[in-house]
């Protein structure tokens, strides 16, 4: 078996007429774990129900910026890279997972407040926005890949601590700025990974 930039190619000879050629990933991520800062969560609690609050942190859940977009586009740039290393899209992984933990977090947050959970966020004005793979940065070099990922981590921080001085209500104030400590740390891990390659 020859190791080809971390994807094993195994040839298997039916008969001399006949050759079968098989190419399988050698990356192992049984086991990975969310790439989240080993602290504890807050209580997911709210103050009051209050519609204007949970149509705020809908836009974080699945609107242009948001963690269903960061998940996805994760999952998007670990398929493509995992041939520049299995540690790459291991980490680019259990980042995809801490959005998954994100987005479960806001969800509860969002029916807590009376809010609907489901793909359409409330823009500026009320005007509903349905989440499209149109919110995806999917360019094709590995390093524009990393870049993009790092502007979005960015961006979202920016987008919750807004969210934050908009809030009136600590309970839900204590998950956002928790959820921006794993964002932070996901912002060290990119910029970690821009500067090996």
């Amino acid at each position: 078996m020859a190791n080809v930039t971390n994807r094993n190619i195994t040839n298997t000879n039916t008969t001399d007429r006949n050759r079968e050629e098989k190419l399988t990933c050698g990356c192992d991520f049984s086991g990975v774990r969310p790439a989240v800062m080993a602290l504890p969560y807050p209580p997911i609690r709210v103050r009051e129900r209050n519609r204007a609050y949970a149509d705020l942190i809908g836009v974080s859940y699945c609107g242009a910026v948001s963690e269903l977009s960061a998940c996805l586009q994760y999952i998007n740039n670990e398929s493509r890279m995992v041939s520049q290393g299995c540690a790459m899209g291991r980490t680019l992984l259990a980042m995809a997972i801490a959005e998954m933990t994100h987005m479960q977090m806001l969800a509860e947050v969002i029916g807590l407040l009376g809010g609907n959970v489901c793909y359409t966020a409330m823009q500026a004005g009320g005007q509903p926005w349905i989440w499209s793979p149109q919110c995806l940065t999917l360019p094709e070099k590995f390093d524009e890949m990393l870049q993009a990922d790092l502007e979005r981590e960015l961006a979202v921080i920016d987008q919750y601590n807004m969210q934050i001085r908009r809030i009136g209500d600590d309970y839900v104030n204590a998950v956002l700025a928790r959820i921006i400590q794993d964002e932070q740390y996901h912002v060290m891990l990119l910029r970690s990974m821009m500067d090996t390659m």
